[in-house]
């Protein structure tokens, strides 16, 4: 039995451990449930030490399930959600508060200071100013714990996104860095200078000397100090990132969704940064060696959780795969179009205040046809973000590749094929983002040799193409952007 490579993907609600071998095989994984903490409406938080304990308890698990020791680790890999942070005591390495996650608002009043200054932010980071990103939780932290602010005046403060305190934990309170992809969605990192950005430090009052070193994606980060043996991390990556390389988009004017609670579409557009001027985010996806990838991003708000609404609101189903046997038992949506606002509307529209709407409904209609436009609605929204993404990126993909739970549903990703105009393929198996931490780890080691090797290992579950007529599909397209236009008329 040969080498593993361990991932660690620490997400919102939980953390995994999982074992890759060099085929890209999943050979055996572990999960825990991370449990969030709720203070204020609005606000979302999770204890630092309960992050730590169940990514601890997920690789003792995954490695016993496995039957091998961690000496047949070659390599550890670590993906994360992206903007969340913790910021502790840079001499015992306890945190001063909980982790304030990418999802909280609380920060909201402190961007509001900052809305004159959002040119000069988006032109240096690629980000808009909100409470979504870092620099406004550190400062949050900053100004209401007290002593935090006591530490950061004697410069014994230490503030990062959950994969530098992941590190600094498995190093033994040794190590605090963090890589291109996750510094690039603190708002304080200039994704041109690939530094951070003293005029940022200085506008949100903070200092570098708190923030973790910044490394290429793939490098050598440190060794764990926690086992029998040290082993290398070999990688660290933010979680959409890491989804865009685990499904092999290397090259320019590839791109992929993520069909989860929301959808996250990335598109790669090479070595230099894309502007948007319609909602679209500019990062850094990655960095290997002198190769800088960069890419656009689209966040839609509620994609999976259109259907969660439907089971556990409407109760017209009982689990998330009864949707498709539903939605094939009509026609069509009969005219139906679901507009799931139910939170606003992200990208390319950023409009906080619409909320959801059902139109066209008849006496006909009954709860299949809803259950069919709730599907179409989550490929409309795609197809939004994928037009701004052609217009701005200056070229038409050709393939789109698909990774997340919606993607089994075989209606939806055909239906998607069809709006879109173009082949999809769904991703290998369901842990891509793992996966993709997993390449960056062994391709530093060697574990994997290149990128090229990994493309040719790399295989698709399935492949759609469009059926569709072109104008069957603008008619319905068409029917989407008047419901979207009349739920934003009727906003609160």
């Amino acid at each position: 039995m040969g080498k593993f490579v361990l991932s660690i993907d620490q997400g919102t609600t939980s953390s995994r451990a999982i074992l890759f071998d060099e085929h890209s095989n999943l050979i055996e994984k572990s999960q825990r449930e991370i449990k969030l903490i709720y203070p204020h409406d609005g606000w979302v938080e999770a204890d630092p030490i309960e992050i730590w304990i169940s990514v601890l308890e997920c690789v003792n698990e995954v490695l016993i399930k496995a039957n091998i020791t961690i000496e047949d680790i070659e390599c550890i890999g670590i993906t994360n959600q992206r903007e969340s942070v913790v910021v502790f005591d840079k001499k015992t390495g306890k945190p001063v508060y909980n982790s304030i996650i990418w999802q909280s608002r609380q920060s909201a009043e402190i961007c509001d200071r900052y809305e004159d200054k959002s040119e000069f932010i988006y032109r240096k980071t690629g980000l808009k100013i909100n409470p979504y990103f870092s620099a406004s939780k550190i400062k949050f932290i900053l100004e209401n714990v007290p002593l935090a602010k006591e530490l950061f005046d004697k410069d014994e403060l230490c503030a990062g996104t959950i994969d530098s305190w992941i590190l600094y934990k498995l190093t033994g309170n040794k190590v605090f860095k963090t890589d291109v992809s996750n510094a690039s969605r603190t708002m304080l990192f200039n994704i041109n200078t690939m530094s951070y950005d003293k005029e940022l430090l200085d506008l949100f009052g903070l200092k570098e000397s708190m923030l973790p070193t910044v490394q290429d994606s793939s490098s050598l980060f440190g060794y764990t100090e926690i086992f029998i043996k040290k082993i290398p991390i070999t990688s660290l990556v933010g979680d959409q990132q890491a989804a865009l390389f685990g499904q092999t988009c290397f090259n320019k004017g590839e791109f992929k969704n993520t069909y989860g609670t929301g959808c996250f579409l990335l598109l790669n557009t090479g070595s230099k940064p894309v502007f948007s001027t319609n909602g679209l985010l500019t990062s850094v996806g990655w960095k290997i060696g002198e190769n800088v990838c960069y890419i656009l991003e689209g966040s839609i708000f509620i994609g999976g959780a259109s259907v969660q609404w439907l089971r556990d609101n409407l109760r017209c189903i009982k689990q998330a795969c009864d949707t498709e046997r539903y939605a094939t038992r009509v026609d069509s949506s009969n005219g139906v179009y679901f507009v799931p606002a139910f939170v606003g509307l992200g990208a390319p529209y950023w409009d906080d205040d619409v909320r959801g709407a059902i139109f066209n409904l008849s006496k006909s209609t009954d709860i299949y046809h809803i259950i069919r436009a709730t599907l179409e609605s989550i490929a409309y929204q795609t197809r939004d973000v994928f037009d701004v993404m052609k217009e701005e990126f200056g070229g038409c993909p050709i393939n789109l590749k698909a990774d997340g739970g919606a993607t089994e549903n075989n209606y939806l990703m055909q239906f998607q094929s069809d709006i879109l105009g173009i082949s999809i393929s769904t991703a290998m198996h369901a842990e891509t983002t793992a996966l993709g931490a997993a390449y960056l780890a062994g391709l530093y080691t060697g574990y994997y040799r290149n990128l090229d090797e990994i493309k040719a290992i790399y295989k698709p579950t399935k492949t759609f193409v469009p059926q569709m007529k072109n104008e069957d599909v603008t008619k319905l397209y068409d029917g989407w952007k008047k419901a979207v236009a009349t739920a934003q008329k009727f906003k609160n």
